[in-house]
C-alpha cells in the first residue's frame, strides 16, 4: 500500500496545482475572484463545504494518531492546510502505513 499512497500523493499534489495554476495564468493573483468563482453557485458551495469538513476530519485523524505515537503527524496537517485533502489524507495513509511497518521489524 506504501506505493499506491506515494502515488495518491503525487497526484494529489499535482491535479490541484494545475488548477490553481491555471486559475492564476488566466486572472493572476486574484483573491476576489478565486473567491467569486469558488462561491457562485450552490454546486460551488456544496463541492467546498465538503472539502472543508473533510479537512477537519483528515486534521481530527491526524491528531489521533498522534496520540497513538505517530510523530510526523503534523506533516499531514500542512499537507492538509497548504495543498488540500487531495495531499493530506494519502500522506496521512503513507506515514501511518510507514510507521507501522518499522514498528513490526524486529530489533
Amino acid at each position: 500500500m506504501v506505493r499506491v499512497y506515494a502515488a495518491l500523493c503525487v497526484v494529489g499534489t499535482a491535479v490541484p496545482l494545475y488548477f490553481l495554476a491555471s486559475f492564476v495564468s488566466n486572472e493572476g493573483v486574484d483573491v476576489r475572484a478565486l473567491i467569486d468563482q469558488m462561491t457562485e453557485t450552490d454546486i460551488g458551495l456544496f463541492a467546498w463545504t465538503d472539502v472543508v469538513v473533510s479537512a477537519l476530519a483528515v486534521i481530527a485523524f491526524a491528531v489521533y494518531e498522534r496520540s497513538k505515537g505517530l510523530t510526523t503527524w503534523w506533516i499531514a496537517v500542512v499537507a492538509t492546510l497548504t495543498i488540500g485533502v487531495s495531499l493530506g489524507l494519502p500522506l496521512l495513509l503513507l506515514l501511518r502505513e510507514r510507521a507501522s511497518a518499522s514498528a513490526a521489524k524486529p530489533a
